[in-house]
C-alpha cells in the first residue's frame, strides 16, 4: 500500500508505546486542564482525583519518554531490539527532532508534578501542560511545511483533545456526587467550544497533510485516518448522548441515570484507546501524500 513503512515487532512495540505516551500526555495535560477550569465547581475528592491523576500520567509519560529512544534506536539501527543499548544509535537519536521533543516533554511532565502544590503549583502545571503539547510539534509529520501553521495547529488540537481525555475520569467519578449533574452540565458548555477547535484543528492538519480528498482513499495514510475519524465521530455520538440524555436524566435523578451515564463515560474511555492506537499508528508506518 502507498506511504506504508514496513512493519515489524520493533514497530508494534513502537506503536504501543507511542499509544501510551500519547495517552499519558493527553491525561496529564487535560487533567491540569480540568483542575484550572472547574476548580470552584467540582467537588474536593474530584479535584483530589485529577490531580492525582495528572502526577500518575505525567511519570508514566516519563518513563515512556524513556523507554521511546531505546525503540527508535532499535528502528533506525536495522539490529532489531539489540539495537535500543547501542550508545551511537542513542547518541543519533539524542541529536535528532526527537531529542528536542524530548527536552520540551520532560521538561512539562515534570511541571505538572507542582500540580500537588498550593496557589502557584496549578499555573505552574499549566505552562508544563503548554510545553508537553509544544513537544509533539517538534517530530513527526509537523515537521512539513507551512510548519509553522502545522505546529499551531497541533498544539491546538492537542490541547482541546487533552481537555476532553484528562475530564473523562473526574466526571465518571463526579456522577456519584450531589452536585455532579451541575458539573457535567458546566462542562458539557465549555466542551462544546473545545470540540470546534477540535474538528476545526484536526481537519486543517488533514488538509494540509494529504493534499487532496482523493489522497485520503488511495494511500495508508488516508485510510488509518479515515479509521481515527469514524473513530471519532462515535465518541462525539456518545458525548451527544451524554448532553442530551444522560445528564439531564442524572439532574432529574431518574432511577439508573448515574449507572447508564458512568457507562456511558466508560464507552468514551474505550473509543479514546482505539484513537490512541490510530494515531500511533498514523504517525509511525505512514507517510502523509503531501510528502510521498
Amino acid at each position: 500500500m502507498t506511504g506504508l513503512s514496513p512493519i515489524d515487532g520493533v514497530v508494534v512495540l513502537a506503536i504501543l508505546a507511542k499509544a501510551i505516551g500519547y495517552g499519558a500526555a493527553l491525561l496529564a495535560m487535560g487533567s491540569v486542564l480540568f483542575t484550572v477550569l472547574f476548580a470552584k465547581r467540582a467537588e474536593a475528592t474530584v479535584l483530589r482525583l485529577a490531580r492525582h491523576l495528572a502526577v500518575g500520567a505525567a511519570l508514566l509519560g516519563l518513563a515512556v519518554l524513556a523507554l521511546s529512544f531505546g525503540i527508535r534506536a532499535a528502528r533506525i539501527s536495522g539490529m532489531g531490539f539489540e539495537g535500543a543499548t547501542d550508545p551511537m544509535m542513542l547518541g543519533f537519536v539524542w541529536d535528532s527532532p526527537l531529542g528536542t521533543a524530548a527536552i520540551w516533554r520532560g521538561v512539562g511532565e515534570l511541571a505538572i508534578l507542582a500540580i500537588l502544590l498550593p496557589r502557584v503549583g496549578q499555573w505552574i502545571a499549566l505552562a508544563g501542560s503548554l510545553a508537553i503539547a509544544i513537544s509533539f510539534a517538534q517530530v513527526g509529520h509537523s515537521l512539513g511545511e507551512p510548519r509553522g501553521l502545522l505546529e499551531v495547529l497541533l498544539v491546538l488540537h492537542l490541547l482541546a483533545a487533552a481537555f476532553w481525555v484528562g475530564a473523562l475520569l473526574p466526571l465518571r467519578k463526579a456522577a456519584l456526587t450531589p452536585t455532579g449533574a451541575d458539573l457535567l452540565h458546566h462542562f458539557g458548555s465549555v466542551a462544546a467550544y473545545g470540540v470546534a477547535i477540535l474538528i476545526v484543528a484536526g481537519a486543517a492538519l488533514a488538509w494540509l497533510l494529504s493534499g487532496s480528498v482523493a489522497a485520503l482513499f488511495g494511500t495508508a495514510y488516508g485510510l488509518v485516518l479515515l479509521v481515527k475519524v469514524v473513530i471519532v465521530s462515535a465518541l462525539f455520538g456518545i458525548a451527544a448522548l451524554n448532553k442530551l440524555k444522560l445528564v439531564p436524566a442524572l439532574g432529574a435523578e431518574q432511577h439508573d441515570a448515574t449507572i447508564a451515564l458512568r457507562r456511558s463515560i466508560s464507552m468514551e474511555m474505550l473509543a479514546v484507546v482505539l484513537i490512541l492506537l490510530a494515531t500511533a499508528t498514523l504517525t509511525s508506518v505512514t507517510t502523509p501524500p503531501i510528502n510521498l
